[in-house]
């Protein structure tokens, strides 16, 4: 394959590898950059926040261990400096341990933290300008965004797609940094994909595994990308080949999907921020629940029961978890961060922190419940309905409804709430003070106009 041959002669592996070699900073609208200004912010937000968790920095320990001990990418929110291996796994772990970083509803997909780590890592290291970076993270966005889909429902039940996904996300951001032809592309998507891996088996045991899950892809990605320019060949049709993705991790992939109108729809746009600090899978209930008792006046005291109804996806992730052993493994419990909202009007860092054993907490968590909605079910993944049904202790009923909960893409954040988001994460993450978060918002919304993209958290703010 080559750079000439023409689209209807690939396969659609070839051809999202074709787009993601090709893709030119002037084949992308301004809006969709400015929207990549936005997700990064974001995701900054996250890794900031993340940065002092147990499971994170040992990570960080165990990948800085392997060497180098400096190098020329940064450990956002750290002093470490390393190789971009080993800071692409140390920020995407980092990043997804709050659960604050983004989701793509369709894919059900988290970009940011597959995506933003290892481009950056790989930015620092090559020197090049903001333009070239923020361009290869749309190319890791729309190329992730759409395996994800192809991969479909059945694989989320098993897989976490953020896990898998991720590793072609990853590659060809890094790949299109590294400028590999077409042909280069296809195999790093080729060594990306025989490397996926992530499964929900944690979530039983209040594991660590899904920040190892993101610190994985992002590195596996990475490696992928730069193995591909050396010369290191990969599976051809990774995707929808004999013993590829599809086929061992899916039984609804849809090749159509890979394709889907490749520079006309821009599936970055399409991107949700996260409100709540919980699992999405949460987040519509959340805010149909808040709606009813704004609505009615109701306190957490006059609720008898909730019952969510909610799309399979939901019950099967937050299912298993019962009785939460931990902060992370509450924000998979959806009485847990329904108790939350109705106590204190929103599922934050802090309230996971102070309050998710509370014996209020608790009580209110084993009065909810989940049921699937043909409705809601019918419409997920694309879209993600929020219905309920409260029931006061007084006999009275009510129904709830939101179709597009907050940061949803009809409901999204606006910059400044983008940075109020930034400035509560990062105090959460107490790693720099406020006015040097300033600083690091200052610089990250001026991306673009950077000729070379240096450290983000100058040592003196530190």
């Amino acid at each position: 394959m080559n750079a000439a041959t023409p689209d209807h002669l690939l396969n659609p592996t070839a051809q999202l590898a074709e787009f993601a070699a090709s893709l030119q900073a002037s084949d992308i609208p301004e809006s969709v950059f400015r929207r990549c200004e936005d997700l990064f912010v974001d995701w900054a937000a996250s890794a900031l926040a993340g940065y002092n968790a147990r499971a994170v920095a040992a990570i960080r320990e165990v990948a800085l261990a392997q060497g180098p001990d400096s190098g020329p990418c940064e450990i956002l929110g750290g002093v470490e400096t390393s190789s971009p291996y080993c800071a692409a796994m140390a920020n995407a772990a980092a990043s997804h341990v709050v659960e604050q970083d983004d989701l793509h509803n369709s894919s059900v997909l988290h970009p940011a933290t597959v995506v933003f780590p290892p481009a950056l890592a790989a930015a620092q290291s090559l020197g090049v300008s903001g333009k070239e970076f923020l361009t290869a993270c749309v190319v890791g966005y729309e190329v992730g965004i759409r395996v994800g889909e192809f991969l479909g429902r059945s694989h989320y039940k098993i897989f976490h797609t953020t896990a898998t996904v991720g590793t072609l996300a990853a590659a060809a951001a890094v790949g299109r940094l590294l400028h590999l032809s077409p042909g280069q592309m296809l195999n790093a998507f080729g060594s990306a994909g025989t490397q996926a891996a992530g499964l929900w088996a944690f979530l039983r045991d209040a594991a660590d595994s899904k920040q190892l899950h993101t610190a994985h892809a992002s590195g596996a990605g990475l490696l992928s990308a730069y193995m591909a320019q050396k010369g290191v060949t990969g599976a051809q049709d990774i995707l929808m080949g004999k013993q590829g993705m599809a086929q061992g991790m899916s039984n609804d992939a849809d090749p159509t999907r890979l394709t889907d109108r490749l520079r006309e729809r821009w599936a970055l746009m399409e991107t949700s921020f996260k409100y709540h600090a919980s699992c999405r899978h949460t987040h519509p209930a959340v805010d149909a629940l808040l709606k009813v008792m704004q609505d009615q006046g109701l306190t957490p005291a006059d609720i008898e029961s909730v019952v969510t109804r909610v799309h399979q996806g939901a019950i099967d992730v937050l299912g298993p978890v019962t009785d939460p052993q931990t902060v992370h493994q509450s924000k998979f419990s959806m009485g847990t961060v329904l108790a939350l909202a109705a106590h204190y009007g929103f599922a934050g860092l802090d309230e996971f922190e102070a309050h998710f054993k509370d014996a209020d907490t608790v009580s209110f968590r084993d009065r909810v419940t989940m049921v699937l909605d043909e409705e809601v079910d019918a419409a997920y993944p694309a879209r993600w309905i929020g219905k309920v049904t409260v029931t006061t202790k007084d006999g009275r009923s009510f129904d709830g409804r939101v179709d597009d909960p907050k940061g949803d893409p009809g409901n999204t954040l606006s910059r400044p709430e983008l940075e109020e988001k930034m400035q509560r994460l990062s105090e959460y993450g107490d790693r720099i003070d406020e006015a040097a978060t300033d600083r690091l918002l200052a610089r990250l919304w001026a991306i673009a106009n950077a000729a070379r993209v240096e450290r983000l958290v100058p040592l003196e703010d530190l």
